[in-house]
């Protein structure tokens, strides 16, 4: 399973989309406050532990997005 998550800016975005994704009897759900999953922030907790415990480091954005763009 694919999850894809859509940036609504409006009621009618949303009314239009909806009625798109009912009319081709698609499963879906919305998360109108954006909540992670529990297993989502046990990750976030993890992660930000291993960070602060040195286990974990960070890079610049360029360093990361110079692996995602094809030159």
């Amino acid at each position: 399973m694919t999850t894809l998550t859509v940036d609504i800016t409006n009621d009618q975005e949303e009314r239009v989309l909806l009625a798109f994704l009912n009319s081709l009897k698609y499963n879906y759900h919305t998360n109108p406050d954006n909540d992670l999953s529990e297993a989502q922030k046990a990750e976030v907790l993890r992660r930000q532990h291993l960070f602060e415990t040195g286990q974990m480091k960070s890079e610049p954005w360029d360093e990361v997005k110079k692996r995602f763009v094809k030159s």
